[in-house]
């Protein structure tokens, strides 16, 4: 009778350490998928914006373009800033992408004064190399779904 309890709570542990180590593994997938949708907007806007700045200059629709993907940028920084279920494996990485992010928002933030686009600071700002920085960090998130 002892042996089946022994049993019995080896079994429970083994299947608690293995859902444990699954959920883990759901964490990790699910925060590599998070950075890296947010890692691909960064370098989207990156990518756009250069365009979008040439032509702002000229064009007051194409300004307010600009403006709204630098708004949606920032709330897309400031929401990864606030994610908490970070993975344990993953836990320095992330630290660098908030510090970058962080970085990042302040320079959207000198750039949007009052709400509104100043393109002579856009054109002088750091956005693209900072973004150019965390986009370099995709392929280390990208390892840690291997």
């Amino acid at each position: 009778m002892k042996r089946i309890h022994f049993f019995l709570i080896i079994a429970v542990s083994i299947l608690l350490s293995a859902c444990s180590f699954l959920g883990e593994v759901n964490n990790s997938i699910d925060y590599v998928n998070q950075a890296t949708d947010h890692i691909n907007k960064l370098n989207t806007f990156a990518e756009e914006a250069p365009q979008l700045l040439q032509n702002a200059a000229n064009d007051v629709a194409v300004q307010k373009e600009l403006e709204t993907k630098l708004v949606n940028l920032k709330q897309d920084i400031e929401n990864f800033i606030k994610i908490n279920d970070v993975p344990s494996i993953a836990k320095d990485l992330h630290q660098e992408l908030v510090v970058k992010n962080e970085q990042l928002l302040d320079e959207i933030n000198q750039v949007l004064q009052d709400g509104h686009l100043a393109l002579d600071k856009l054109e002088n700002s750091q956005i693209f190399t900072t973004v150019n920085e965390v986009t370099n960090l995709l392929n280390r998130i990208e390892n840690l779904g291997q």
